[in-house]
């Protein structure tokens, strides 16, 4: 079954579309990775299923219900972890998750002992005001809070911008704790890192439409497989290099002269490594390393968001 479905999903802004047609099928108890450059739509899309922003056209659902024509049911039935804090410094960790309680209506009593319950479950033991915790931990306070009524259906939009790599982690394993008990995850991030972690699908949308859809795996076998990277010695020779790599692997080569880095797809991965080296070897070009690797998500997300969807 579908936590969130999305058909035709548009937004227009006057004649300029923000959402031109998009399509989500988020299945229940997952993570669903959203990726795209800044002004692709993900927040928009984000604002209109968590009922902050009506659409244009089309139609979504969440946790079963109508955004447009349910919205309260909608609401009791999501939490929301936006790109900034929303907890108030002021407060401790456990005041603001007791105000967030009463917000929901849960009584004194139960606004209390729900608290206690999250502060431990997120390991937020500090006593202090919440100006005072990390930027990890003010944020695993601000998805304690969202979970006040353990909504079935979690909005993450970019919820570790701006986070330290030990922190961001942390985040990862709260999310991963929460999927586990059944929550289901939507993911808006700009770290593709991130996405590969803990998403199980990805869409990719650009220019306000889905141009790619898939597990990361999936997305990254789009690019051909296995990837051959060869570091050049001499700079003046990567044009050289790239054009032997390519003849021998059978396709375009892909240079980055600031790392003197010539890259190219393979298939057969002990067969064009052999080829390739000693290609290079034969012309005089020295190789200061070689390495074999899957395709990055980072290369999946520029190539489809160059070609403006044409690798679907």
């Amino acid at each position: 079954m579908s936590a969130v479905l999305t058909r035709e999903l548009r937004k227009t802004y006057g004649e300029k579309p923000a959402l031109d047609g998009v399509d989500l099928d988020v299945g229940e108890g997952t993570v669903h990775g959203l990726l795209g450059p800044n002004g692709a739509g993900k927040s928009t899309t984000v604002r209109i299923l968590t009922t902050l922003l009506r659409p244009t056209g089309g139609r979504a659902e969440v946790a079963g219900f109508d955004v447009a024509t349910q919205p309260r049911q909608v609401r009791r039935h999501i939490g929301l972890v936006g790109q900034h804090a929303a907890v108030d410094e002021l407060l401790t960790g456990r005041q603001n998750l007791e105000l967030f309680g009463r917000l929901h209506h849960l009584g004194a009593a139960a606004a209390q002992a729900r608290a206690d319950e999250l502060l431990e479950r997120f390991g937020l033991a500090h006593k202090g005001p919440a100006k005072e915790l990390s930027g990890g931990m003010r944020r695993r306070l601000d998805l304690a809070a969202s979970m006040i009524l353990a909504p079935p259906v979690l909005f993450l939009d970019e919820p570790t911008t701006g986070l330290d790599p030990r922190s961001r982690a942390e985040i990862w394993r709260a999310v991963r704790d929460l999927v586990s008990d059944g929550t289901t995850v939507l993911l808006t991030t700009q770290y593709l890192e991130e996405a590969d972690q803990l998403a199980d699908r990805i869409s990719v949308i650009d220019a306000g439409r889905v141009v790619a859809e898939g597990t990361p795996d999936e997305l990254k076998a789009k690019l051909g497989g296995d990837r051959l990277d060869v570091v050049i010695h001499d700079p003046e020779r990567l044009a050289e290099a790239a054009g032997i790599v390519g003849r021998v692997t059978s396709g375009p080569a892909d240079v980055d002269r600031d790392t003197r880095h010539v890259s190219a797809a393979v298939s057969e991965r002990v067969q064009a490594l052999t080829e390739v080296l000693a290609a290079l070897s034969v012309a005089g070009i020295e190789a200061e390393d070689v390495a074999l690797r899957r395709p990055t998500l980072d290369e999946v997300f520029l190539n489809l968001t160059n070609t403006g969807g044409s690798a679907k």
